[in-house]
């Protein structure tokens, strides 16, 4: 079930003592990104989706490495791991396991990991829930790379991937085929990693239930937390608000995404004093701000992004919400004085 994940990313400590174990400075990559140059110094340093983005493409610049993801999610020991995903390694097998690390993903980023079966294929595929930039290539790679090292080290088998799709484009494939072993694909409509589905049946020789017997309730406890202040209105607005480019959202898909029938998301949604057609619109109107903070995204890539059929219905629109065109509330939310 879909809910309100605030938009929050963890940053371990042991990302840091990677990069400086490579010879990489953790304040250099900050600068580049436009962080704070001492956030690496903090115990539970947490940025936004987007800050997240530039974090890592921050990363990419200076190392030159179209590798990144590929490279830390196999060097990673298993140990280092948080929690969340620490417990997917002593899974009964590996279905087991990529469950409880879609489940307990969004305890340290804001993602959306689902896994859907089509015959012979098990194809895992990722929402950010808080985008506004495109994901970078590193952050596919990790989740994608994790995803299978938890399938090899849990099975003690070289598993391998049928095919890896990147939404980026012209990704570097002989480096991809020689990791995943499958079929790499750039610029696809979205990004996916495509397993053997009979893979999922494989054991984990390493099971520990009675670790998991500890660990589970604990995160369990820890994802109730979590999604304890998400309002109705909050979580319709968070499955609504990826799909707003893609067309005009419906009820009934907002439902399924949060585990309703469509008749009880119109009771709650209405118990809550509002109406499905203005929580879209107060999605969208949230989404402007984000996007418009953003210099660097052009206002009728904003439009389109929104789901408006052209900029001049987003302009009558925004003036509407803000009493301004666009390009004034950019100007001075970039200059508050």
């Amino acid at each position: 079930m879909a809910v309100a994940t605030p938009d929050k990313c963890k940053l371990p400590p042991a990302l840091w003592r990677a990069l400086e174990a490579n010879g990489i400075a953790p304040s250099a990559v900050l600068k580049r990104a436009r962080l704070p140059a001492t956030l690496h110094l903090g115990d539970r340093a947490v940025v936004t989706t987007d800050q997240y983005f530039d974090l890592w493409r921050a990363l990419e610049d200076i190392t030159g490495s179209t590798e990144l993801g590929i490279q830390m999610a196999a060097a990673t020991p298993t140990s280092a791991h948080p929690p969340s995903s620490l417990a997917a390694f002593h899974a009964r097998d590996f279905q087991d396991g990529l469950e409880r690390l879609a489940r307990f993903k969004r305890l340290c980023t804001p993602e959306r990991v689902q896994v859907a079966v089509q015959g012979a294929d098990a194809i895992i595929t990722v929402d950010w829930l808080h985008a506004t930039k495109p994901e970078p290539l590193t952050c596919a790679d990790i989740t994608f790379a994790t995803v299978l090292e938890l399938g090899r080290r849990g099975t003690d088998q070289p598993l391998t991937a049928r095919a890896v799709h990147y939404v980026q484009a012209d990704v570097p494939i002989t480096p991809r085929q020689a990791y995943y072993g499958g079929e790499i694909r750039s610029g696809e409509a979205r990004s996916a990693l495509v397993l053997d589905r009979a893979d999922l049946d494989r054991a984990f020789p390493g099971h520990n239930p009675e670790l998991l017997a500890i660990v589970t309730p604990s995160l369990a406890a820890s994802l109730d937390e979590l999604d304890a202040g998400a309002s109705i209105t909050d979580q319709v607005k968070a499955v609504v608000g990826p799909t707003l480019a893609s067309g005009r959202p419906e009820l009934a898909a907002a439902a399924a995404d949060l585990g309703l029938s469509a008749r009880t998301l119109q009771r709650r949604i209405t118990e809550a004093g509002t109406s499905f057609r203005d929580l879209v619109a107060e999605a969208r109107r949230e989404l402007s701000h984000k996007l418009l903070a953003d210099p660097r995204t052009d206002i009728d890539e904003t439009a389109y992004l929104l789901g408006f059929q052209d900029v001049t219905s987003f302009y009558r629109a925004f003036r509407e919400w803000e009493g301004v065109p666009p390009g004034e509330w950019r100007s001075r939310a970039s200059n508050p004085s």
